[in-house]
């Protein structure tokens, strides 16, 4: 059953990437200062939010990126599992889980088939680096979900057989957003397995072309997050699916603030208890969140005024954005217990086989 097309993915749209390119090259990562107790053992961070790119990937995306004059971002085309490495070690992280990062995607333009074949390459060289790197590296899955059969069987060879600590998805592919009714025999399967779905948000089909002197990436990548969050809340999809466990990226996108918005226009209908049966903002607090660009101190401020600092886990979004967003979280004024909470211990209570 085929049912997406890409509707001119870029657009001409300048990807996060084109964003960050402007923004000079990443700041070289400071290491992280010793734990406050003299004797104590340093702390373990867990980072949920780090990206990979296998070579195959690598090409594909510098073909697409050279066709619209997209500049190269620093530390992309040439990262390798090695200098990941050796960004945990200096940074003080002990494992990162693996994830694609967002435009294009993995389909680059070339439909269903090509996009099922990139995301075996991405999910066999995930697991590969798990298994040459067994406690550094846990695996977010990509699915390439153009096709509701095919990615079925995506899943079942991600947990079956390469044991993938969780799934790794777009806010939106196209035009259609996770709580779209197409994704629902997707949804039906990943609920059945308690999966960990980590959703990664990008710039959408439709909104690439912002008449506002910006880039995507500042803008249409956080809001992108709210708009899946809001079709999963609204479609039932969080009331339905209830053993998935959801973690989204950079706080949430804009959640924290829209929360009240989306509170007020749909908290009182008579239906509320058949979409959110602990209302909107019980059920926004039911989702995990990670801190990727998100540790300045508004945005770690409305993060916690919506959840619990149980359902926040570390994240830096390498190498987009440097890993020493750890000591950031640290100046937060936050308890000792929350800080350990989020830079490992929520982590491995989603992922337990982090725990080793």
């Amino acid at each position: 059953m085929l049912f997406h097309t890409c509707l001119n993915c870029d657009s001409g749209q300048t990807s996060r990437r084109q964003f960050l390119a402007g923004l000079g090259a990443t700041v070289a990562a400071a290491t992280l200062p010793a734990p406050a107790v003299l004797g104590q053992a340093a702390p373990k961070v867990i980072d949920t939010h780090f990206h990979f790119y296998p070579p195959a990937y690598l090409a594909m995306q510098k073909e697409w990126e050279g066709a619209r004059k997209i500049p190269p971002y620093p530390g992309v085309f040439d990262w390798t599992p090695a200098k990941a490495l050796e960004q945990l070690d200096k940074n003080g992280v002990q494992t990162a889980v693996v994830s694609l990062a967002s435009t294009p995607g993995l389909w680059f333009d070339a439909g269903a088939e090509s996009a099922a074949k990139t995301a075996r390459i991405c999910q066999d060289f995930a697991a590969e680096m798990r298994r040459d790197h067994p406690t550094r590296f846990g695996v977010f899955a990509p699915l390439s979900m153009m096709d509701v059969d095919v990615t079925l069987k995506e899943i079942a060879y991600v947990f079956d057989t390469l044991k993938a600590d969780g799934i790794n998805l777009q806010s939106n592919y196209g035009d259609k957003w996770l709580g779209d009714a197409t994704y629902k025999p997707i949804l039906e399967e990943l609920n059945r397995r308690k999966a960990v779905i980590y959703v990664h948000p990008l710039v959408a089909a439709c909104c690439g072309r912002i008449n506002i002197p910006t880039f995507g990436a500042v803008i249409e990548v956080p809001h992108d997050t709210t708009r899946t969050v809001t079709s999963l809340l609204l479609s039932g999809s969080f009331a339905r699916y209830r053993d998935i466990k959801w973690l989204f990226s950079h706080a949430g996108g804009t959640i924290p603030l829209m929360a009240g918005r989306i509170d007020a226009f749909y908290g009182k209908r008579p239906n509320l208890k058949e979409f959110a049966p602990e209302g909107i903002f019980g059920e926004l607090a039911r989702l995990h969140y990670d801190t990727a660009n998100a540790t300045s101190a508004p945005t770690m401020a409305a993060l916690l005024k919506l959840v619990p600092a149980s359902q926040v886990t570390f994240g830096s979004d390498y190498p987009y954005f440097p890993l020493d967003q750890v000591k950031d979280l640290r100046q937060r004024g936050l308890t000792p217990a929350d800080i350990q909470a989020i830079e490992s211990g929520n982590a491995m209570r989603l992922l337990p086989a982090l725990k080793a």
